[in-house]
């Protein structure tokens, strides 16, 4: 009887979710161009949602096979009432073909536009994107577990037979039951060739009783079993717990009067995709929100994306809570520690050099790797500082945003996985 398994899941809209997803990674290149794109032109609020792409339809023509010239060619066209054979028709009025329409709305008869869903749009968006460095060396309270072999057992599934340990077995316990009355039978049976070689009578009482204790050896050597129960064997598993990745990211942003509200939206921008990828890809992971003007506080999400608060700046405030948190609440033996940094730049002038000795000192031999990102053009004296850093130590780096377009690639470039170019 043959089994048939019929997929009777609905697509949505009567769509093929497979021809979907083949186009998908048919076009990736293309589908991924048009999200950076899209990104770059979203506010805030709608920086997670579903998109419309477009694709110019000359990248995703296909190949066609057409008849070469030659050959013959047996064709059966319908008759009609207007024109017999032998007349001339007229030609057609106008030029040699239709051209594709312009559009000022970036679309046109030539192009293919469909919609990402989003989840499929944060999927693509943040495709090849991963924290550096990220180590798996802690056994957490609720540790990840893995399956291990562990030997042998006598019970099991008959998958997890192991057929040659079970026959190695049976093949023992038979050698075992069977090596003394073999023994014993063969002794016997040169006894009986002796008498008889003697001339003694087959009819004897010797004789007989010999015969009638080989007869009952052999039903004894032949009782015993091929294969037994006792001699199964299952391939036993353990389950072990493995090191998994702790990790926590501190969010930094600077709030200070000299952020105007474009800076801040940059700021936002960069910590919003940084919030979202984090949540998406990693299950087990504590972020970290540190506003700071004169004055650096831990505050919530909330507070950290919506609070109005202002005033000078002193950037040190909130490396120095920053290494204050580390200290109490995530031993380096056990997280992964992470930093990322938003700021203009402008800082309280005898403050910037604070700044660069708590990040070599203190900060840096502490993290597996803190990204800063200015969001000016201008190099200011923090900039100055910082950049002292760049070639003494690998786990730092440093770019400027300067529009909302230079946002997704410095993202990129900050966060891109080990070996995957940008």
């Amino acid at each position: 009887m043959a089994l048939q398994i019929i997929d009777r899941r609905l697509a949505g809209k009567n769509k093929s979710v497979g021809n979907r997803e083949r186009f998908v990674r048919r076009y990736k290149e293309q589908i991924a161009e048009a999200v950076r794109r899209a990104v770059s032109q979203r506010d805030i609020r709608h920086i997670e949602g579903a998109e419309h792409i477009t694709i110019p339809k000359k990248d995703i023509s296909e190949p066609v096979f057409h008849h070469g010239q030659g050959g013959v060619r047996d064709v059966v066209h319908p008759g009609n009432k207007d024109h017999l054979r032998g007349d001339r028709i007229q030609r057609p009025k106008g030029g040699g073909g239709k051209g594709s329409q312009a559009s000022d709305s970036g679309e046109g008869e030539d192009d293919f536009t469909f919609t990402l869903s989003k989840e499929e749009f944060m999927q693509i968006f943040f495709e090849d994107l991963a924290l550096p460095h990220l180590l798996r060396t802690h056994i957490g309270e609720n540790p990840q577990w893995k399956t291990r072999r562990a030997g042998y057992s006598q019970d099991g599934t008959p998958n997890n037979l192991a057929v040659v340990r079970t026959m190695r077995g049976a093949l023992g316990r038979r050698i075992a039951l069977r090596k003394a009355p073999q023994r014993e039978l063969e002794a016997l049976q040169a006894e009986l060739d002796g008498l008889l070689a003697q001339g003694g009578d087959a009819d004897s009482e010797a004789v007989v009783e010999l015969q009638q204790r080989i007869c009952a050896l052999q039903v004894r050597i032949g009782t015993v079993s091929y294969l037994d129960p006792i001699d199964l064997r299952f391939r036993a598993r353990a389950k072990v717990p493995v090191p998994n990745s702790q990790a926590v990211m501190f969010c930094v942003m600077d709030v200070s009067g000299s952020m105007d509200q474009a800076r801040k939206d940059l700021a936002k921008r960069f910590f919003i995709l940084l919030y979202l990828f984090l949540t998406r890809h990693y299950e087990k992971i504590d972020i970290v929100f540190i506003r700071h003007h004169t004055q650096a506080a831990e505050v919530s999400e909330e507070q950290f994306f919506h609070a109005t608060e202002s005033g000078g700046t002193v950037v040190s405030s909130a490396l120095v809570l920053l290494d204050q948190i580390i200290r109490a609440r995530y031993p380096v033996g056990d997280w992964n520690i992470y930093v990322a940094q938003a700021s203009d730049g402008d800082n309280f002038t005898n403050d910037s050099g604070n700044c660069r000795n708590l990040l070599a000192d203190k900060i840096l031999p502490l993290a597996r790797y803190f990204a800063y990102v200015q969001v000016a053009e201008d190099e200011q004296n923090l900039w100055q500082e910082y950049a002292q850093l760049l070639p003494l130590c690998g786990n730092f780096a440093m770019r400027k945003v300067a529009a909302p377009g230079d946002i997704y690639p410095v993202f990129r470039d900050l966060f891109k996985k080990e070996g995957v170019p940008a």
